[in-house]
């Protein structure tokens, strides 16, 4: 859900935020955490390499695992918490075993239910198995790439792919950008959807809140000196100038793809995204 303020300056008329009410009042897991050194932007000799970075709030890194490392042993969801480092909602989990982790958290979870990941299980929200086990059309997430390296794919806030087909030993998912692709059968993906599902309705409202993202101000390139960007110069306000906007560095700046040519995993893209 989100919550609207009320309307006592111009930032907060124009600013709303994810309803936290669902998350669990509990400080992080301190054996699964750890301090989040961040680069700020500069490369090892101190250059600035990527612009736009650095200050932001404090925040520790949460280790994320998937359930498919404890195969087998059923879990229980003990809390529900916020991650600053994502978009999505974490869980942590407890094992019959006594140990815990933390794991990406889904629509619709709640604490107390017990998941489980195994070869082939029930088709519960929640639960994770191999593609090859999980029936057609089917939402899934935080799927693999390649057996046993963990989940990469459909993990930021409110994503979900389908399956659509099987083709041994490939079978065929929807992206949640439209994309479809071939992923090996053999691997694992948990059975939903990714958690905060109106994380993409939330309104910024004012600069300082980016700034606590750690993102510094960017300068429009009309702004500048024709010596300075593409688009500089000019008397007034005045358009760019230019049939197609640039980068400062001339390269086109939208609507270019960015994907190499020839990449080695082309022959598993089915159909790209629109």
């Amino acid at each position: 859900m989100i919550k609207f303020y009320k309307p006592t300056t111009q930032s907060r008329r124009k600013m709303s935020v994810t309803d936290y009410s669902l998350i669990t009042r509990k400080s992080p897991e301190k054996r699964l955490t750890k301090i989040l050194n961040k680069s700020k932007g500069r490369d090892i000799t101190g250059q600035i390499s990527t612009r736009h970075k650095g200050g932001g709030s404090k925040r520790k890194f949460r280790f994320i695992t998937s359930l498919s490392g404890k195969l087998d042993i059923p879990a229980k969801v003990e809390s529900i918490e916020y991650d600053p480092n994502r978009s999505s909602f974490i869980t942590l989990i407890k094992y019959e075993g006594g140990d815990k982790a933390y794991i990406l958290a889904w629509e619709g979870i709640k604490i107390g239910e017990e998941v489980i990941a195994s070869e082939k299980t029930e088709a519960k929200i929640g639960n994770r198995m191999r593609l090859k086990n999980i029936p057609t059309g089917t939402g899934i997430f935080d799927i693999e790439i390649r057996p046993g390296q963990g989940g990469k794919l459909i993990k930021s806030a409110g994503a979900q792919g389908f399956i659509l087909a099987k083709e041994k030993p490939l079978v065929n998912i929807k992206m949640t950008s439209g994309e479809i692709r071939k992923i090996n059968e053999n691997s694992f993906a948990s059975i939903g959807q990714v958690s905060n599902v109106t994380h993409s309705a939330e309104r910024i409202g004012k600069a300082g809140r980016k700034r606590w993202m750690g993102i510094r101000p960017s300068v429009r390139g009309k702004a500048m000196s024709p010596n300075a960007h593409p688009h500089g110069g000019g008397e007034g306000v005045n358009p760019i100038g230019l049939p197609y906007p640039k980068t400062p560095w001339g390269k086109h700046a939208r609507g270019t793809r960015t994907r190499k040519h020839n990449k080695y995993s082309d022959k598993y893209i089915v159909q790209r995204r629109k």
